[in-house]
């Protein structure tokens, strides 16, 4: 899928949003991506998730991890395309962590998949996860890389879609200044 059949798909499934909106990472942005309007449809997810395995075939990925909520479908499908396991990380006392009997066994090559990235916080965090549990981060997969290229993992990062989207801290939010209503979408509390 090349970015401009993913921003389409987006667009014609309502994902793309506009207004003024609180992001997980406590930022203001006047757009937002409700990935669910897209993961909704089974034939779009495998679409996007088979065209997400493609541009990590070539690096031997033997576990493919992703963060509760969205990063479970996205693994799960991502997982099945690559031939691979498939578990995610979840917070526990707030702080990422494998549950459920979940492993990673030492070495193992580990491909970490995220729906929506902004800030890549939550990705860097599932990392430090993989690399305390002595597995090897091989790459990071996203949906959508909302943060214009900007987030480092330090390993290779491939997008579905980048977009370079403002984003402000509250203080310095324009939107608020001129009296916008902030829609709190997701679903992290801060």
């Amino acid at each position: 899928m090349k970015e401009t059949d993913v921003k389409k798909l987006l667009l014609d499934t309502g994902a793309i949003l506009e207004g003024h909106f609180l992001l997980t990472s406590g930022l203001h942005s006047p757009l937002y991506v409700e990935k669910f309007q897209v993961l909704q449809y089974p034939e779009h997810t495998a679409r996007l998730c088979a065209a997400l395995a493609d541009r990590f075939r070539s690096e031997q990925v033997e576990l493919v991890i992703g963060p509760v909520t969205g990063g479970i479908i996205l693994a799960h499908e991502v997982g099945k395309n690559l031939g691979t396991r498939a578990i995610f990380t979840e917070r526990e006392n707030g702080k990422m962590a494998l549950r459920r009997g979940f492993v990673i066994n030492p070495g193992e090559r580990v491909l970490i998949v995220e729906d929506i990235v902004t800030t890549g916080g939550s990705v860097q965090e599932v990392i430090d996860v993989v690399r305390t549990l002595g597995g090897n981060p091989v790459g990071v997969g996203m949906l959508v890389d909302r943060s214009g290229g900007k987030a480092d993992f330090g390993i290779p990062a491939k997008s579905l879609l980048q977009l370079d989207v403002p984003t402000y801290r509250p203080e310095e939010c324009p939107l608020c200044r001129t009296g916008v209503a902030l829609t709190k979408r997701g679903s992290r509390k801060l």
